[in-house]
């Protein structure tokens, strides 16, 4: 991961400090706060910070933009920062320039698939899909008779079903009708719909572990300030017992969200130790969201479960961050498919590898 000092995750901490605060966000039923922060972001080139400037971006490496994400997470930023990164990154592996503006990414679920036709026109539904509504583009996967390609393609094209998602994020339903794509190429030798999952998988574990992070500070200071028997609750053991396993969990979280993005940041393909990585990470963390989300509303009794309180803001958005590019269920059995084809003695060398 990058490092504290690094410029792009200064400048992106510093917008979202100024621009994403949870508490005034929080309070802000129209939605005013969402242009200026993605102007801000725009100007800065976050959104394209994994596109190489000869495709329209930024040039970052992978590394930076893994922090980025997982400083959103921090904020429970609910605009798609993450899904034009991923979008950008998605369509620079088939050298397709990335169009400005919000993007998103299809599908965002292993049991979806579209279909490249013979004309070169798009079929298919995607359901899940992170704020479909408001892109303007979608980086797609999509899959001919024997061959696997990357298309970009306009929302107007598409029919989009609203949706939403446990945090009332939009989670959109997008059907493909005989799409035209705005443009579409090949995937590179060894990129299929799994890989695309995969990375998927990363960015939101790294969401997740963001969100969880921030999940502890605010249960730690609240039991800091609350009084109950003429002292905080914090003092008592039983609630020093949920908060030392609310920071295991984020702990635990954070060290498979970065460990995953450090593997992908340096690998040359995405091999089965990749495999290993991302799919341990998106199972770890869904289930570090489950037990600290519980934890944490358990600590702040009911005002932890109120629509004023911003607690909601993490908690709710790290719990529905667990089914996107598949859930953790999914990963598991995927993971020991893959180890049991490779067969037992080829285990333990794969997991001391890491």
């Amino acid at each position: 991961m990058a490092d504290a000092d690094n410029i792009v995750v200064a400048t992106a901490e510093k917008i979202f400090a100024d621009l994403a605060d949870p508490q005034t966000i929080n309070h802000d039923n129209d939605g005013r706060w969402k242009a200026p922060l993605w102007q801000a972001l725009s100007e800065a080139g976050l959104p394209l910070a994994w596109v190489a400037e000869e495709f329209g971006g930024a040039g970052a490496d992978l590394a930076d933009g893994f922090a980025v994400i997982n400083a959103a997470g921090r904020f429970a930023l609910s605009v798609p920062l993450a899904e034009t990164l991923l979008a950008g990154w998605l369509l620079q592996q088939a050298s397709i320039a990335s169009p400005e503006g919000a993007m998103t990414v299809a599908p965002a679920s292993p049991k979806d698939r579209i279909t490249l036709n013979a004309d070169g026109t798009l079929s298919g539904r995607a359901r899940g899909i992170p704020f479909a509504g408001s892109a303007k583009h979608i980086a797609v996967v999509a899959h001919g008779a024997d061959s696997v390609a990357i298309a970009l393609v306009e929302t107007a094209r598409l029919r989009i079903d609203a949706g939403l998602s446990l945090a009332n994020d939009p989670s959109d339903t997008i059907t493909f009708d005989k799409v035209a794509p705005s443009a579409c190429e090949p995937a590179p030798a060894g990129f299929d719909a799994t890989t695309s999952m995969l990375m998927g998988g990363v960015v939101r574990s790294l969401q997740i572990a963001g969100a969880l992070d921030q999940l502890l500070e605010i249960s730690v200071r609240y039991a800091g300030e609350r009084v109950a028997f003429e002292k905080p609750i914090g003092k008592f053991q039983a609630v020093q017992h949920n908060l030392a396993r609310l920071a295991g969990e984020s702990a635990a979280a954070t060290a498979a969200a970065t460990s995953a993005a450090d593997a992908i940041a340096h690998a040359d393909a995405f091999d089965d130790a990749i495999f290993l990585e991302a799919a341990s990470a998106k199972i770890r963390c869904a289930e570090a969201a489950e037990k600290a989300a519980a934890i944490a509303h358990q600590v702040h009794g009911a005002i932890g479960f109120t629509t004023e309180h911003i607690l909601h803001r993490f908690s709710l958005r790290a719990l529905a961050w667990r089914d996107d590019f598949g859930s953790d269920s999914h990963w598991a059995v995927a993971l020991g498919r893959r180890i049991a084809a490779r067969g037992a003695d080829e285990l333990w060398p794969l997991v001391a590898s890491r």
